[in-house]
């Protein structure tokens, strides 16, 4: 059971700087507004509390960004960023064009990584404008000097299961049939998969599917993957209220994601649990699983790592131990800064 409010804040201060505490309180205190006890959920007030920023042709601090709508049958969007070219530039840098020019070009001779990135926010918030994602997203062209693609998936509860996998899938398909998005010398989409919370959960599911479908992804990037069950695990009862997040919270999520029939135990929340599906046999791409060592949720992560390693796939594991929710939102702490040059060495790895 999670211990008093003022208990569990002045806890918190001590372990995170202040502009992270404010950060992530005040969306705290935003989505318990948002939530309703009958399941329901405000999104008209959700969109008016969300700090959005609009995509910028225009560089910023060396990154443009343009929004592009995928598929007019649902009206799904995708937010791509790319790097502005200079003298000796490398990568997507060198192939930085006026959009349009950009979407029609031919494949790079310089080989480049394309991230397919899936914002969190526990399936209901958030989008692909909001301005923590849009940070981390420019964040991630600069160490990767390539294409971000942020996509803005349907989200719940209007939306359940499996829109936001599906919105994943169509993104997916999308990026790989884009010339201007191919590279190197065979000419072929280097894509990597990478989301934070609902986004890490996503981007499994996803890579899934890909393995299934014969589609090549060059690897899997996972922030606190949100993953879930019905059986409590130690960190969850250990860490339930004291860094951000609650059990309750948890569980309002993936009630609103989840088949209204469901439980915690389906394949979507625990993916190796007793409803889940081993991918022993399956060509499932490599993966790179940050662990905050303060996120209730820190044990499912790591037997999701686990689940991976016994069906005999390549997973590396960085673990910090003293990192809550979050902690990759603000560069700040040396936890940012050591976690982001892992993210730039298993892409560089696996390009």
């Amino acid at each position: 059971m999670a211990g008093s409010d003022e208990v569990n804040r002045n806890e918190c201060k001590t372990v995170v700087p202040l502009n992270t505490w404010v950060l992530i309180s005040n969306f705290k205190v935003a989505y318990n507004m948002l939530r309703r006890p009958d399941g329901t959920f405000d999104r008209d007030l959700a969109e008016f509390l969300d700090r959005r920023v609009p995509a910028n042709a225009r560089p910023e601090q060396g990154v443009s960004s343009f929004d592009h709508i995928i598929d007019q049958s649902i009206g799904l969007e995708v937010r791509i960023y790319r790097a502005v070219a200079s003298n000796g530039a490398e990568g997507a840098a060198a192939v930085t064009l006026p959009i349009l020019d950009f979407l029609t070009g031919a494949p790079s001779p310089d080989p480049f990584p394309v991230i397919l990135f899936f914002h969190g926010g526990s399936f209901a918030h958030s989008s692909s404008s909001t301005a923590i994602y849009d940070h981390l997203c420019r964040r991630f062209v600069k160490l990767s000097k390539g294409v971000v693609v942020s996509v803005n998936y349907r989200r719940a509860p209007e939306h359940r299961y499996p829109c936001a996998y599906d919105d994943g899938w169509t993104a997916l398909k999308w990026a790989m049939s884009q010339p201007c998005l191919r590279s190197g010398e065979d000419a072929r989409p280097r894509v990597f998969l990478s989301g934070d919370s609902s986004g890490g959960n996503i981007a499994h599911h996803v890579a899934v599917r890909a393995a299934d479908e014969g589609v090549k992804i060059c690897g899997n990037i996972l922030l606190n993957a949100m993953f879930g069950g019905t059986e409590r695990t130690d960190s969850e009862r250990r860490l339930d209220g004291k860094y951000f997040v609650t059990l309750q919270d948890r569980d309002w999520y993936w009630k609103a994601y989840l088949p209204e029939d469901a439980d915690r135990d389906h394949p979507a929340c625990n993916p190796f649990g007793p409803n889940g599906r081993r991918l022993t046999g399956l060509p499932f791409t490599k993966s790179l699983i940050i662990v905050s060592g303060l996120d209730l949720t820190c044990d499912r992560q790591l037997a999701y790592a686990e689940g991976l390693r016994e069906d005999g796939h390549h997973v590396k594991v960085v673990y910090r131990e003293k990192a809550t929710v979050g902690f990759y939102l603000l560069s700040n702490t040396d936890h940012y800064h050591e976690v982001m040059e892992e993210i730039s060495d298993f892409l560089k790895a696996n390009l």
